[in-house]
């Protein structure tokens, strides 16, 4: 048995098990699954460890991407850069951590942008942001982070006016509003301050069109959810466990 797992405080919304389910049907790998570990505490990761000695690697998923790193024995240049892990490697009883968010938001995001550098607000600041925050960057996008205090992030929400939103036609969220099976939840923002020129882009994938994409759509802006980008970080977890 080779096993592969998904750490997070509550799973429900998750189709990652899903997804490497059918991934090692299509190739042939009877011998391997992946299980979802529901944590109510990071801490206790140390005893899934001890206790799931077949356990190869896993995913991380909210709230855990920052608070696991302390817990691991080593952390990749990458993930180190990121402030965030969100896939470890297990090897002879060591763990490693590294992020292939940073990658998965990558594919959705660049041919989206197809060469242009709009304003970007990223909304929420936990470990997801960081990769956003660490993507645009990369592409030369200025941005603002929206979080519920300004010792996390730039602006606060209530500072959300519509000028800024005019002004922002890149809107990444990054907060678990919305996700199943809190499906009526959206970023509280002035969506009448959204138009055409914007790109509303939702790292949730499940439902596939929340209550944020919805509502930027019905104002004529472009849409994304996660899919792409949760297929592209499971690519990438897959051939690091493998190299």
């Amino acid at each position: 048995m080779i096993r592969y797992g998904l750490i997070g405080r509550s799973l429900k919304h998750s189709w990652s098990q899903e997804f490497f389910t059918k991934k090692f049907h299509k190739e042939g790998l009877s011998d391997h699954h992946y299980d979802p570990f529901e944590l109510e505490d990071i801490e206790d990761l140390e005893l899934l460890l001890s206790e799931t000695k077949d356990l190869k690697g896993l995913n991380v998923t909210l709230p855990y991407k920052q608070t696991v790193m302390p817990l691991l024995d080593a952390i990749d240049p990458m993930a180190a850069a990121v402030g965030a892990v969100n896939t470890i490697t297990i090897r002879n009883g060591r763990t490693t951590g590294y992020n292939t968010d940073v990658e998965g938001f990558r594919s959705t995001l660049l041919p989206l942008l197809d060469g242009e550098k709009p304003r970007a607000l990223v909304l929420g600041t936990g470990g997801a942001s960081r990769a956003v925050a660490f993507v645009l960057r990369e592409c030369g996008v200025k941005f603002r982070s929206v979080s519920r205090n300004r010792e996390r992030g730039d602006l606060t929400w209530d500072l959300l006016e519509p000028a800024i939103i005019k002004a922002c036609t890149l809107i990444v969220n990054t907060t678990p509003l919305g996700m199943y099976p809190n499906v009526s939840e959206m970023p509280v923002l002035p969506y009448s301050a959204v138009g055409p020129r914007h790109l509303l882009i939702d790292l949730v994938y499940n439902p596939p069109y929340t209550q944020f994409l919805q509502k930027g759509q019905a104002n004529g802006a472009r849409i994304s959810n996660g899919s792409t980008m949760l297929r592209a970080q499971a690519e990438a977890s897959w051939r690091i466990w493998n190299n």
